[in-house]
């Protein structure tokens, strides 16, 4: 039975209430099928409260859904200034909460998803499969397990939380933990509750997306107040052009000046920029500092930091999907229609086509993965690609056909990022460096990049700073000392 024959749902769990779940509830509300919305945190947006000083760059006419917004001016919301840019709190305060209260009890907070089903089904189960309803078993915060039964299901949990490894591979580096010392996660609160952590250390930002270039941009104004506080970028590219962007070419001026900006803070020396590195192993000191073993080309690189921003994006959690048919793609982990129109190989976010309810859809029916988290290991996600996903799922559930395939996006032009493989030259080396992409969501920072790493496989010299470095001399495969050549501030030396 396909969800074209299939009767129209009545119920729909939506799991995750972040800005694109609670679009979902509010698209299904005005379909006529009950949301029932399962959100792990204590409030709406609980992921975006971890990063909520970080500004967004995306303005609020790009921010807000419109289901949500009919639904909000019937409880007599205020909308904000269409041109103004909310931070991650703003956006939880003046968006989501409200948005959160309107949708009333049909928002159940405190309640983790640990796995989703069909009912009386396991996986193998082929007879009679099609028209079930779905089983998600919950856990809230007591521990106290309980079962939600719903016609159907959107997981838009994003992927805040699941962290790619600082390690070459996709593989966790040789020393590297979630809880060691150093780790201070992708977005930390460098000019407020995190600054004493940063001011007069070393930190290194390992990441070529927006996140990264967030957290460099607020570490270079504390070291301008901050005497010895000192900053090292790396990036596995071998250029950091894609993240320095377009400048004034972007149609979002606040993220066409977070390249500018950085662009000119390597020129400066103000940041060091490592490039072609790849981490092999940490060691942390008996204080909490670490040292970072890793190649630069074919030149080994010991690099010795007080702390580490990861901003190394990040991968979804598949295994509370476990017993559901799936049909993800090999390479990104994306529903397999889904995938070649986002594949950061060849696509960014501003070239994402228009997509809907029919390239999200899995073989058990009904179960659609939405928001960030639909994009798997992709980084080119738009908060607006969210909404319009769960609009068009939400006119498929209520059996509206038509609605459904009318798939209507509009995105920003964007100087950031391009498609174009005539950029081969500082093509993507590792799409694991994005993270989130150009606009805000529920699971990953608004800010979050929609460039990876650049580079090629070629080994040659780069660009290392000597302020990064343990000893000021590279160390070569065989042991041997390699006096650092002249410098270079910019990208590729």
């Amino acid at each position: 039975m396909s969800l074209a024959t299939r009767r129209p749902a009545k119920t729909c769990a939506v799991i995750g209430a972040g800005p694109v779940g609670l679009a979902a509830a509010a698209h299904l509300l005005e379909r006529g099928i009950t949301p029932i919305v399962l959100e792990a945190g204590p409030g709406a947006g609980a992921a975006i409260g971890q990063w909520g000083h970080v500004r967004l760059f995306s303005p609020w006419r790009f921010d807000i859904d419109s289901a949500a917004r009919r639904l909000l001016e019937e409880a007599g919301w205020t909308e904000p200034d269409a041109d103004g840019l909310p931070t991650g709190a703003e956006l939880i305060g003046r968006y989501l909460e409200p948005l959160s209260a309107a949708l009333d009890d049909h928002v159940r907070y405190g309640t983790r998803v640990t796995g989703v089903a069909r009912l009386g089904a396991d996986k193998t189960h082929s007879l009679g499969r099609e028209g079930r309803a779905y089983l998600l078993r919950t856990v809230n915060e007591a521990g106290e397990w309980s079962d939600v039964i719903a016609d159907a299901v959107i997981d838009a949990s994003g992927v805040w939380g699941r962290a790619n490894p600082l390690g070459a591979n996709g593989l966790p580096a040789a020393g590297e933990t979630a809880d060691a010392p150093w780790q201070v996660g992708p977005l930390p609160d460098v000019l407020g509750r995190d600054r004493e952590r940063f001011a007069g250390k070393r930190t290194l930002v390992v990441g070529a997306g927006h996140s990264a270039a967030n957290t460099l941009l607020l570490l270079a104004e504390l070291a301008e107040a901050e005497p010895g506080t000192e900053i090292t970028w790396a990036i596995r590219g071998r250029s950091a052009a894609k993240v320095y962007g377009g400048g004034s070419a972007d149609a979002l001026p606040a993220r066409g000046t977070i390249g500018t900006r950085l662009k000119a803070l390597v020129e400066s020396g103000a940041v060091e920029l490592v490039t072609g590195f790849t981490i092999d192993a940490f060691t942390t000191a008996a204080d909490g500092s670490v040292a970072v073993n890793g190649q630069t080309g074919s030149l080994a690189v010991r690099l010795e930091v007080d702390s580490i921003a990861a901003a190394t994006g990040f991968r979804p959690d598949l295994e509370l999907l476990r017993e559901l048919r799936l049909d993800l793609d090999a390479t990104v982990e994306a529903p397999v229609k889904l995938a070649p129109l986002i594949d950061p190989n060849f696509h960014s976010c501003g070239t994402v086509p228009a997509h809907g309810e029919a390239d999200l859809a899995h073989p058990d029916e009904g179960f659609y993965i939405a928001g960030v988290k639909s994009y798997g290991r992709a980084p080119t996600f738009l908060l607006v690609t969210g909404y319009e996903q769960v609009r068009s799922i939400a006119a498929a559930l209520a059996g509206d056909r038509e609605a459904a395939d009318r798939v209507e996006l509009e995105l920003p032009e964007t100087g950031v990022c391009s498609s174009s493989r005539a950029l081969d030259a500082t093509s993507i080396a590792d799409s694991s460096e994005g993270s989130g992409c150009c606009g805000a969501s529920a699971e990953a920072p608004a800010d979050s990049g929609c460039g990876t790493g650049c580079g090629t496989a070629v080994e040659e010299s780069v660009a290392v700073g000597a302020r990064g470095l343990a000893t000021g001399v590279l160390q070569g495969r065989a042991g041997e000392r390699v006096e650092l050549p002249q410098l270079s501030k910019g990208c590729c030396g």
